[in-house]
């Protein structure tokens, strides 16, 4: 077994995957951040379970909270039949556990709450990551750095300039990335010694087992909403911990491009969440989705094709510079620069233009919609102009955002 098998063979993963994406509201008023789509087929979730799975790791628990059921549905049929033998991909929700049935409080208590897993688990490590990003990451090289170092805990880190920095949690580190301090949203923010540059925590995070047993257990004794980055690496720090940063920016996957090294993220808010979909149609995106060495995974469904219907001279199906999925018909209708989730479908003589319909959109007859997100399942009426007007889109209840994106939901057309 050569030594990143064995590694990952010896790693259970927890993802954090209860977030509310209270930002990206309306959207997330019904499901959780990580079950968002992305991309038209993916979940948020996708992209961190595909990183795992894609490591080698496969003893993975998701704990779950807000909104629940579309995010576990959507891992029970994804990911839960695609383990062996001694290996899983199971959700643990806070009522789900035998020790009380407490919401979590916080990033450390929710593991703390499941902490008889980590306890009754024979692995060496224990990696926790979020649930609510998009990038491509192989942990087992994080894994190995984290042995070499003979570390407590890793933090992995993405490199930020000055002004950026003074939006994250901010590692110090010395020469040899060992982390001196941890402080959020610094005014004058450390940079990494020789760079002008500063590392931000991305709340992804390695531990020896037997140390994060113990580090929570006391961190729970002061601290009722114990969180990682507020309790638990400060005191790690203070007491002399061996804890280190992780350059994300050094990690590479298989087949990566140069264009797509520390690409990482966020989609918190509805503008990053339109830029980094709209970046997937771009003639080079930095996120590339056909690298079949790392590839992104999910639910494949049993859809048709994708068609077009129509070849009139005023009526023709047409997707220009778009991605479709399964199930989509463009029956006479021409689609630009859009993602159309499965099963939509554009009709006769309607325009959609920078935009993203998820799955089961229906856009009626003689629509032109433009810059707009539209949630599923949502038909809109024919004739209906969404994307041209921001007073009268503000009017008809549609979200609109600083820079001019449209949000439909169904309360829309109720």
């Amino acid at each position: 077994m050569f030594a990143g098998a064995y590694i990952t063979k010896n790693t259970m993963a927890m993802i954090m995957a209860g977030g509310k994406g209270e930002r990206l509201n309306p959207i997330t008023a019904h499901k959780s951040k990580p079950a968002v789509p992305f991309g038209g087929k993916y979940k948020i979730i996708d992209f961190v379970l595909s990183n795992v799975f894609n490591s080698g790791i496969r003893k993975v628990y998701v704990l779950t909270q807000y909104q629940a059921y579309t995010l576990n549905k959507h891992i029970k049929a994804s990911w839960s039949k695609w383990t062996g033998l001694n290996e899983f991909i199971d959700t643990l929700s806070p009522e789900t556990k035998a020790t009380g049935e407490q919401w979590y409080l916080g990033t450390a208590d929710a593991i703390y709450q499941n902490i008889e897993l980590i306890k009754n688990s024979s692995t060496e490590m224990i990696a926790i990551f979020g649930g609510d990003h998009i990038y491509k990451m192989d942990i087992s090289q994080m894994l190995s750095y984290h042995k070499m170092n003979k570390a407590d805990i890793t933090i992995a880190a993405l490199e930020v300039s000055i002004d950026e920095a003074r939006r994250f949690g901010i590692l110090s580190v010395d020469e040899d990335f060992r982390v001196k301090s941890f402080v959020e949203k610094p005014q004058q923010p450390p940079v990494i010694p020789g760079r002008s540059t500063c590392f931000a925590s991305m709340g992804n995070y390695v531990f020896t087992r037997k140390k994060l047993i113990s580090v929570l257990e006391e961190g729970k004794s002061r601290f009722s909403d114990l969180d990682f980055g507020k309790h638990v690496i400060p005191m790690m720090v203070e007491k002399g911990d061996r804890v280190f940063a992780y350059n994300f920016y050094d990690n590479c996957v298989p087949q990566m491009t140069p264009n797509e090294r520390g690409y990482w993220m966020d989609v918190g808010t509805i503008d990053s969440y339109y830029d980094a979909n709209m970046d997937l149609i771009s003639v080079s995106p930095r996120l590339n989705l056909y690298n079949y060495d790392w590839p992104i995974l999910t639910n494949q469904g049993n859809l048709p094709p994708a068609k077009t219907v129509f070849d009139d001279d005023f009526r023709r199906g047409i997707n220009i510079d778009s991605l479709v999925c399964g199930g989509c018909i463009t029956s006479g209708g021409v689609v630009r620069r859009s993602i159309l989730g499965p099963s939509s479908r554009v009709n006769s003589y309607s325009l959609v233009e920078d935009s993203i319909l998820f799955e089961n959109v229906d856009i009626g007859r003689h629509c032109k919609i433009k810059k707009t997100i539209i949630d599923e399942g949502v038909a809109v009426p024919e004739g209906t102009i969404i994307g041209y007007n921001i007073e009268e889109d503000r009017a008809r209840g549609f979200k609109v955002t600083d820079s001019g994106i449209r949000v439909v939901t169904k309360d829309n057309f109720a």
